[in-house]
């Protein structure tokens, strides 16, 4: 995914900050232990958040360890558990097709890094595919859908941002408790319209350079990748829509330990991510598949 989905750790005290350390590297762990070293390097903010929405209420125990990035002191992290592991396995599986895609959007030169990323990853993914046969498939269906669009010229964002939010919600279908599974998909289906969006958003500017195809441009017919006052105003309304949709969704259920966490992410953390992006100030710490420096 993008980066976008980050908690404001600011906000939070210094317990709730340590947790989403802990959970950060728990990813980082299990990707390590499940796939090698070359997976550790697509983790980002957004994985972490799915892997903590597929946790259970409870943290569960705590490792010690060191790690490539912190190879003299140790870091505590949480340990795997079958939630991890399925997080672990579809991020996997959702940074391969991103890369792919991104081999797809651009021409020969300009593809070659997600060419050669997507290469080194393609055993993990392919380990991956063959654990979750039926999420690799949606994932791989909603991304055709995708790439018809774009093909077409598609103007209309919502069937867009659908497909994408389609693939997201895909995500819970493994959760076994079935109220759970469905307050899952909702929330990670109305957060993968808003992280469509939100890309496309930022965007602008470059896909009008490049040529490549922005729903969110079609729809409102920028030039140059320029918001008009009324365009900027409707469009922030879409993606404030998305965020109370999902926090509509998190009140259906007890997320235990994780709530705080949570619930400044929904709360404060997108609205502050969505403002930036329409203000052109939001600078990512993980773009596409760069490497996080908080990398557990």
């Amino acid at each position: 995914m993008y980066g976008y989905v980050r908690p404001p750790l600011g906000e939070l005290p210094q317990e709730e900050r340590d947790r989403f350390q802990r959970a950060y590297c728990g990813l980082c762990h299990t990707l390590g232990q499940r796939y090698g070293l070359a997976a550790r390097f697509i983790l980002n903010y957004d994985f972490t958040y799915l892997a903590i929405l597929l946790a259970e209420g409870e943290e569960g125990p705590a490792g010690e360890s060191r790690c490539p990035v912190s190879p003299i002191r140790k870091r505590p992290y949480r340990q795997g558990d079958g939630a991890a592991a399925l997080a672990a396995d579809e991020s996997v599986i959702l940074a391969y097709w991103q890369l792919r895609d991104g081999v797809a959007d651009h021409d020969w030169l300009h593809g070659l890094k997600y060419r050669g990323i997507s290469q080194i990853l393609e055993p993990a993914y392919r380990k991956a595919a063959q654990a979750r046969p039926g999420y690799d498939e949606a994932v791989r269906r909603q991304l055709e859908i995708l790439a018809r669009l774009e093909a077409e010229q598609c103007p209309s964002m919502d069937r867009a941002a659908d497909a994408f939010a389609a693939l997201l919600e895909r995500s819970a279908d493994e959760v076994e408790d079935p109220v759970r599974r469905r307050v899952l998909g909702q929330m990670l289906y109305h957060l993968g319209r808003w992280v469509y969006l939100a890309d496309a958003a930022d965007d602008l500017k470059k896909d009008a350079k490049t040529g490549n195809y922005n729903p969110v441009a079609l729809r409102f017919g920028l030039q140059d990748g320029q918001w008009t006052p009324e365009s900027r105003r409707e469009f922030a309304e879409t993606l404030d829509h998305s965020i109370r949709m999902i926090a509509t969704a998190y009140e259906l259920w007890d997320f235990g330990c994780w709530s705080p966490i949570l619930q400044a992410t929904i709360y404060s953390g997108l609205f502050q991510v969505g403002k930036a992006v329409l203000d052109g100030t939001f600078r990512p710490r993980v773009r596409g598949l760069e490497r996080n420096k908080q990398e557990g």
